[in-house]
């Protein structure tokens, strides 16, 4: 997927995993569900005209590759969640880049949400 001048991108919106996450001692002994949205770069033109999964990005894979990593993962911060996700999907899924946001609802008292946002690129 060379030229993706255009802008094209695949996106997934609020996968919820359950993973242990935080700075607290609270926090590392329980599950929380974090939400995340991911944004990949993805020229859909070739897909658009075969109509085949084969030449486009399979975001189910995308999907349960980022689950199973952070529901077996233990982070302290958000922070570096995104930054191993992103590095997953550069190192893993013909993309030139990705955007991850990572989400932790109700980690503070008044807000609905908490999180970070980081756009990566292929080296």
């Amino acid at each position: 997927m060379s030229n993706t001048s255009q802008g094209d991108s695949i996106f997934l919106t609020d996968l919820r995993i359950e993973t242990i996450v935080g700075i607290w001692d609270w926090e590392r002994k329980i599950r929380q569900t974090v939400s995340i949205d991911l944004e990949m770069a993805a020229d859909i033109r070739r897909a658009a005209e075969t109509d085949s999964i084969e030449d486009t990005l399979n975001y189910k894979k995308v999907a349960k590759r980022v689950q199973q990593f952070v529901s077996e993962s233990e982070f302290q911060l958000v922070e570096t969640m995104a930054e191993k996700v992103a590095a997953i999907i550069l190192d893993e899924f013909d993309v030139s880049w990705v955007q991850v946001r990572v989400n932790k609802p109700g980690a503070i008292r008044g807000a609905r949400d908490v999180g970070v946002r980081i756009r990566r690129e292929k080296d």
